[in-house]
């Protein structure tokens, strides 16, 4: 009889810590996915900024040439 109680109360014991395991896997894959979402965020903007300012100091230094070209 005591054995089977301990047998159980054995049991909820690992239920328990299984369950926070799983519990802390969880919540750090699901942080390190927010961090790498945020992360492709930022680059993407960090490289469309870069294009951005690309084309407006490419622009009117093509239209000098061209200007000057047709001149």
């Amino acid at each position: 009889m005591l054995v089977v109680a301990a047998a159980e109360v054995v049991a909820a014991a690992v239920v328990v810590v299984v369950s926070m395991v799983v519990e802390v896997v969880v919540v750090v894959v699901v942080v390190a996915v927010v961090v790498m979402v945020v992360v492709v965020v930022v680059v993407v903007e960090v490289v469309v900024v870069m294009l951005v300012e690309a084309a407006a100091v490419a622009v009117p230094f093509a239209m000098v040439v061209v200007i000057f070209a047709l001149i």
